[in-house]
């Protein structure tokens, strides 16, 4: 199993299934096919706490990725990620993609910042997005140009 879930905002429906079929995309398309994460689903108050005590920004953000490379693991835990699902449904409507499009960038996002990307300098986010772009687009799915709107200064 690519990931282990848990949803804490059921208002929102978010198909585990499928954030997990996102996770394992995205780990075996870096090389982990091995490997996994746990995703948690949470709502901005949550999410906008967490940054401010991990990262010491008091505002809501998309996602966090927290980095736990467990090596002696059979299925290795590399990070665990948090979604603010209510901050994903509000970007999906400004970009005009569904929930379920803009969560699947959301996790293939926290994946990649969970493996080591880093996207506070530009040149590094340019080379993260189009990793993303990537493994969204394999088999064929194009994912809409859009959902990185605004992202990249």
């Amino acid at each position: 199993m690519a990931a282990t879930l848990a949803h804490r905002r059921r208002r929102h429906a978010v198909s585990q299934a499928r954030l997990a079929r996102a996770a394992g995309r995205a780990l075996r398309a870096v090389g982990r096919p091995r490997s996994r994460v746990e995703i948690l689903v949470v709502g901005d108050g949550k999410i906008r706490r967490l940054n401010a005590a991990w990262r010491g920004v008091r505002r809501r953000t998309d996602v966090l990725a927290f980095p736990l490379e467990v090596a002696d693991a059979p299925a290795a835990l590399v990070g665990q990620i948090v979604i603010s699902v209510e901050t994903a449904r509000r970007q999906a409507r400004k970009g005009g993609v569904p929930l379920a499009t803009e969560l699947d960038l959301l996790v293939t996002h926290g994946v990649l910042h969970a493996i080591g990307y880093d996207d506070r300098d530009p040149v590094e986010a340019g080379l993260m997005h189009a990793r993303e772009r990537e493994i969204l687009s394999a088999g064929g799915r194009r994912p809409p140009a859009r959902l990185w709107r605004g992202l990249l200064a």
